[in-house]
């Protein structure tokens, strides 16, 4: 899919050229490059010298938007092998066992995952005894959304090392669930790690929702 210069484009390029200090507008800059340039492909091939033939450019500032390519470049290409997928909770289970099943405090993690349940992002939200008041489906989702996240599976532990669902664990599933309803942004589920085994809320019946 060729992407072409819109205006959301226009206005992070126009970002990029405010850093260095003062000089032509670069609103206006930005929208002489998507003349000459008007799509990421065509500008990702021009050389320095190309864009300092465009009013307002300058080499410094032509060097600072080639380099952001070149950093977008490599995000695209870095190896998937660094995005591990989770498609069951013993993946997610695996993923963070060795870390959290001795912690003597409660720790309430999520893993964001893609479209292809590769995981995005892991983030610890919370931390001490855990309820459905403490774990605000406002926190889990503002996370999800910053990083475009398509799912998530949440995950915590017991420290006494029983990983039995307490009430508290079940209203924080049904809540996550409900939400990730009305948001589009499912909680695949919720899995809790005791000393040497996990439970998975899904398959216990609690996300049915």
């Amino acid at each position: 899919m060729t992407m072409v210069l819109d205006r959301s484009v226009e206005t992070a390029i126009a970002r990029l050229l405010q850093i260095g200090g003062r000089g032509p507008d670069p609103m206006e800059t930005a929208r002489r490059i998507s003349d000459v340039y008007p799509t990421l492909r065509a500008l990702s091939q021009a050389s320095v010298h190309d864009l300092c033939k465009i009013e307002g450019m300058t080499k410094k500032k032509a060097e600072q938007l080639l380099a952001a390519f070149t950093i977008g470049i490599r995000y695209v290409e870095e190896p998937k092998a660094s995005m591990p997928t989770i498609r069951s909770p013993q993946d997610a289970y695996e993923l963070l066992r060795d870390e959290l099943r001795l912690l003597n405090q409660e720790h309430f993690v999520c893993l964001y995952l893609n479209t292809k349940n590769q995981l995005i992002a892991r983030k610890t939200l919370f931390v001490g005894g855990l309820n459905s008041s403490i774990v605000h489906p406002r926190d889990v989702f503002r996370e999800a959304l910053k990083l475009s996240a398509a799912c998530f599976i949440a995950v915590h532990n017991h420290p006494s090392g029983d990983a039995t669902p307490s009430r508290e664990d079940i209203e924080v599933s049904e809540r996550l669930v409900e939400a990730g309803n009305i948001v589009g942004i499912a909680c695949l589920d919720h899995v809790i790690i005791g000393e040497d085994h996990y439970v998975s809320m899904k398959q216990r019946g609690y996300m049915n929702g």
